[in-house]
């Protein structure tokens, strides 16, 4: 277990005391935005979807596995009748980098024609996989279609993508919790937090978190 200073002020986090949470031996994880600030900036956003959509019925779309999260958490603040659906995207190729392919792994559960739809993503770098996403669904015909993302690595973005409800900007660093993962770990944790790998031999950070930090939000299923 590590116990960890938060980055943040303690106004913000609204805890007096360390971050605890269990870790590889090699691994480090800082704070990056405490579950306190989270919570009041997916309370704004539930209530700007609220008024958008006053007096009609929403669906949110959720993007797997990493969006559940976020998902649950935001449909709690929308002040509306509110139904969930899933899916599922991978891009593919032999490389270590999203090769800009896209193929979907899991379709909607039923059919969007004519409905209200917000498409809720945890986080966006490339915009590849989550324009193909877009593009998917508007063909479907939905009356209106949104698009919400909690954390936003600019730096990454190869293709322009328009985002209606924005989180967080976050720098090009590779992040877990609150949903997103490293190799299926610590999606559960309260805080979204940098993670950082190190080499027990050389002291320096692994390639393999190199890669990842790169690649993340643009390899899925999911982002």
């Amino acid at each position: 277990m590590e116990c960890i200073e938060p980055r943040i002020p303690n106004p913000d986090t609204g805890y007096g005391k360390l971050v605890c949470m269990p870790k590889e031996p090699s691994e480090r994880l800082s704070v990056l935005l405490p579950r306190a600030r989270i919570a009041r900036r997916v309370r704004e956003l539930g209530r700007r979807i609220s008024r958008d959509f006053r007096g009609e019925r929403v669906l949110l779309v959720g993007v797997l596995k990493g969006a559940c999260i976020f998902l649950s958490d935001l449909s709690r603040e929308i002040s509306l009748d509110a139904t969930f659906d899933f899916l599922a995207a991978a891009s593919y190729g032999q490389s270590s980098e999203s090769s800009g392919q896209v193929r979907l792994v899991k379709d909607l559960d039923s059919s969007i024609e004519g409905r209200n739809v917000i498409l809720v993503e945890d986080i966006l770098d490339t915009g590849v996989t989550l324009n193909y996403l877009v593009a998917m669904l508007r063909r479907r015909r939905p009356k209106a279609l949104k698009v919400a993302v909690l954390l936003d690595k600019a730096e990454r973005r190869i293709q322009p993508v328009k985002v209606d409800y924005l989180g967080f900007k976050i720098p090009n660093q590779f992040v877990v919790g609150y949903g997103l993962d490293y190799a299926e770990r610590h999606r559960n944790l309260k805080d979204v937090c940098v993670v950082k790998i190190q080499d027990e031999a050389k002291g320096q950070r692994s390639e393999t978190i190199k890669k990842k930090a790169r690649r993340q939000g643009s390899k899925k299923i999911g982002k």
